[in-house]
């Protein structure tokens, strides 16, 4: 078996069984394979397609290249939820407490913002104190004490991954189905858990722009899910304007204990349900997604999800005291007023564009390396279907950069888009697919 032969049979049109994938995948992690052969079998792939065992082998491979978290002593439901990336995106901040009242276990490592997607990783860290880099066993015995433990990714999780996303970033074959979803999928199953909630976001700030090439990727991953033993429910959510109105690191967190105290805005309300709803159904504790539901809501007007957030926070080292009174987090030097310039609706409102000019202004990152500003971004005070007067404020831009500031502005206003006719909201949640 060599790799000149697998290229070739790919090139061809035909199927890679699991021994030439394994093959591949090995070697080119411990960098016995050049980088342009990869790409060669890449470009192949990218242009001929997989199909569900090809797509499967490959998502496994990758999976076990690298260390695998064993979750197993939490028992045979233990449920993760992945998003696949979208602006404003603090549901795992507002959900993540929520499923662990249930008593389902919640051992979650996440990853940092990088382009126009903001990281979880990221938000948790701009809490005062928060140690997001705490060892496996600290992370293992958190969740044993208290049910719930939110870290970066200590691991070396599918290091084949790793390499072969920058592999595809250099070669101009990102947007592949098969590629997208083996990726997605092997990290999930290296990070441990046997059942699997995906939210598969769809829009101007999603990677899928349409709902049919969303559809496809969350059939793909739903499908990879089965054949590796995984129940995956994918959930398809709307992303073509930012989820709920902070885009920014400690704003958003302000926005989701806010949440969690019983300010529930109604986009960011709908997804945390829905998925919730699936997470609790996959752990065995509800079949009934409609109740499943109420019962979320429940949790969140007695205080118990707030209280284990609070508990989480506190456990990982954060200083609750900014939770407890969020005028405690360090605010930007300049807040910028975005005002409308005409009367009407708001018709569009690009989330790819304030995900980038929040990543501009100090929020976001464009290496991995660079540092952020926890302080800085923005929050909208109009959304779609919103009607405004001349004059009224549309957007807040938080910003230590006077500079970086105007530029912003001037550009979030033309990123408003305002009709004269009336718009109708947008749903929120696209479809499900079990």
């Amino acid at each position: 078996m060599n790799i000149i032969e697998i290229i070739a049979k790919k090139r061809d049109k035909k199927e890679l069984d699991k021994n030439e994938i394994e093959y591949f995948i090995k070697e080119y992690t411990n960098g016995n394979i050049t980088d342009y052969q990869a790409a060669a079998l890449v470009m192949a792939i990218y242009l001929n397609g997989m199909n569900d065992d090809e797509i499967t082998n490959l998502t496994l491979a990758m999976a076990h290249s690298g260390e695998m978290l064993d979750l197993s002593i939490f028992g045979k439901n233990v449920v993760d939820k992945h998003s696949t990336g979208g602006v404003g995106d603090k549901v795992t901040l507002i959900l993540a407490p929520i499923i662990a009242t249930f008593g389902i276990p919640v051992a979650k490592m996440s990853g940092r913002g990088l382009g126009f997607t903001g990281g979880t990783i990221d938000k948790l860290e701009s809490i005062p104190g928060y140690n997001t880099g705490i060892s496996t066993n600290d992370f293992i015995n958190n969740v044993k004490d208290i049910g719930i433990s939110l870290i970066g990714q200590t691991l070396n999780l599918a290091p084949a991954d790793k390499k072969l996303y920058a592999l595809r970033d250099s070669i101009s074959c990102t947007d592949s189905i098969p590629l997208i979803a083996s990726s997605i999928m092997s990290k999930k199953i290296a990070a441990g858990a046997n059942k699997i909630v995906l939210d598969v976001t769809c829009g101007s700030g999603a990677f899928m722009k349409k709902y049919e090439e969303a559809q496809k990727l969350a059939n793909t991953m739903n499908r990879i899910g089965k054949l590796a033993g995984k129940e995956t429910v994918c959930v398809m959510t709307n992303m073509e304007e930012p989820l709920g109105y902070a885009v920014g690191n400690n704003l958003e967190v302000i926005e989701a204990v806010k949440f969690l105290k019983g300010d529930m805005i109604q986009d960011v309300k709908e997804v945390v349900l829905e998925l919730g709803a699936y997470m609790i159904k996959l752990a065995g504790l509800g079949d009934n997604i409609e109740e499943n539901k109420e019962r979320i809501l429940e949790k969140i007007i007695d205080g118990e999800a707030y209280n284990k957030f609070l508990q989480l926070v506190e456990n990982q080292g954060g200083d609750i005291s900014y939770l407890e009174d969020t005028d405690k987090f360090e605010k930007s030097k300049y807040i910028l007023e975005v005002k409308a310039e005409k009367e009407g609706y708001i018709s569009s409102l690009n989330a790819r564009k304030v995900g980038e000019l929040s990543g501009a202004i100090g929020a976001g990152r464009v290496r991995k390396e660079d540092k952020i500003d926890e302080t800085v971004g923005i929050v909208l005070a109009k959304k779609v279907a919103d009607f405004v007067k001349v004059g009224e404020v549309l957007a807040y831009i938080h910003v230590n950069d006077e500079r970086l500031g105007k530029y912003a502005l001037n550009e979030l206003q033309n990123t408003y888009q305002i009709s004269k006719e009336k718009i109708e909201k947008t749903k929120t949640i696209l479809g499900v697919i079990v």
